[in-house]
């Protein structure tokens, strides 16, 4: 007989089953705690420029006007053009108009859009589009300061 006799080792055998129960209580607790601090989350606040804090016009400025009827016109340093302008049309006009505006910083002269309230937003947004695929840099909108 040998020195040192093995035992029969028992083998645990693996469970096939998880236990969803610990599962389902933690979900349940983090459930409860995510419904009762939602309510409690404070939303973020934008804090937008104030229109009455702007500065002062620059001296040179090409001014583009959307009418109700969304013809365009362009003013250059407050001198309306007479006829109205195609969209195909606006960006070499604008260019033009920086160039005999601004002379060597043609680029850096501001283009201001000027819209009806009624004008769709569409069309606004169309005419920014086209003025800065165009590569005009400076391009901002017209507000009404509030009295």
């Amino acid at each position: 007989m040998p020195a040192f006799v093995s035992r029969g080792t028992r083998r645990r055998r693996a469970m096939n089953e998880i236990n969803m129960v610990p599962f389902i209580d933690v979900m349940l607790v983090l459930l409860i705690i995510f419904m009762v601090t939602a309510p409690l989350i404070t939303t973020g606040v934008v804090d937008l420029p104030s229109v009455g804090k702007s500065q002062q016009r620059p001296p040179a400025v090409i001014e583009v006007i959307v009418g109700t009827d969304e013809r365009l016109r362009i003013k250059v340093d407050g001198k309306p053009e007479p006829e109205p302008v195609a969209l195909t049309q606006l960006a070499a006009r604008v260019r033009s108009g920086q160039s005999a505006a601004g002379g060597a910083a043609a680029a850096e002269v501001p283009v201001v859009i000027s819209a009806d309230r009624s004008v769709r937003y569409e069309s606004v947004v169309r005419v920014m589009d086209t003025l800065q695929r165009a590569g005009v840099r400076r391009v901002g909108l017209s507000v009404k300061q509030a009295s």
